[in-house]
């Protein structure tokens, strides 16, 4: 399969997926040709499962991304994978309703997390809405 991408610097190339050789261990190869060199690597069948879903998973969140417009939520109402809208992506991890008070655990894209304390009624901007069965 041969696929037509470009680099940062918007040079073409084309990517070329293909099953390795018949004999030896099982794997795939990827071939990158084009643009100012070409580069060759190969993977397990399973690394070329996880690729294609994390390609896959991105394409979907780019797409929701252009396309979603930021919204707000009042603190006691967030939900497990919420990510609040700024500079920084941070996701919601858990949420504790106490009374007039949330308290808040996110987690940062490097996967440091910190807990933050708000009033019920707070406004929480999110760039991405939590959907049910997501």
């Amino acid at each position: 399969m041969s696929i037509e991408i470009r680099d940062t610097e918007g040079r073409e190339a084309t990517m070329e997926v293909a099953p390795g050789p018949a004999e030896g261990p099982l794997e795939v190869g990827i071939l990158i040709a084009g643009g100012p060199g070409s580069a060759s690597w190969s993977c397990s069948p399973a690394a070329a499962r996880e690729l294609a879903a994390a390609l896959v998973a991105a394409a979907a969140e780019a797409e929701n991304a252009r396309w979603a417009e930021p919204v707000t939520v009042k603190a006691r109402e967030l939900l497990r994978g919420d990510v609040r809208d700024g500079d920084r992506p941070m996701t919601v991890e858990a949420v504790r309703v106490d009374g007039a008070s949330v308290q808040v655990t996110w987690t940062s894209g490097g996967g440091r997390s910190w807990s933050q304390m708000y009033e019920a009624d707070a406004d929480i901007r999110l760039r991405r809405r939590l959907r049910p069965g997501r």
